[in-house]
Formats: structure tokens, sequence, C-alpha cells
């Protein structure tokens, strides 16, 4: 259970000090993974099928972005609470 949790710890430390990278990659593997599912769907044009997975991709990196954004601001509160803890 303490080796889960150290890995956990350990990605989580890397996504913190790696946001846009994160963001990226999940933009690239949004982008691969709609266009191999929407190749699948051969009624479809080849516009139409660039078309849904720009706006896939899309969706997932305005939730990673906003997922960075709460992790930074609980990064902060955190370390206001620690400097805080730490005065008294």
């Amino acid at each position: 259970m303490a080796d889960a949790q150290t890995q956990i710890e350990s990605i989580r430390k890397w996504i913190v000090q790696h946001k846009l990278r994160t963001v990226g990659c999940l933009w690239l593997s949004g982008i691969t993974g709609s266009i191999a599912y929407n190749w699948s769907r051969p009624n479809m044009k080849t516009s139409v099928k660039i078309i849904h997975a720009r706006l896939h991709a899309q969706g997932l990196t305005l939730a990673a972005l906003a997922g960075a954004a709460l992790v930074e601001y609980y990064d902060h509160k955190s370390d206001e609470r620690a400097a805080r803890d730490s005065r008294r």
C-alpha cells in the first residue's frame, strides 16, 4: 500500500512540474484516439472525421487545463497553510 502511495505521489509531482507537457500529451492522445475511432466509421467524410477529432481533443484539452488549474490552486493553498502553521 505504501509503494502505491509513493508511486501516485511521484506521478502527481511530475504532473505538477510538467503541466503544459501533460496537457500537450493529453491533446495528442485525444487527437489520435478520436481519429482512430472515427476512421472505423466508413460513412463519414474525411473532413468531418478531422473536425470531430479536433473538437474531441479541444474538449479534452480544456478539461486538462481546468484540472491543472485545480492542482495549482490546491498546491498554492497547501503552501499557504504550511507557511501559516510554521509561523505559529
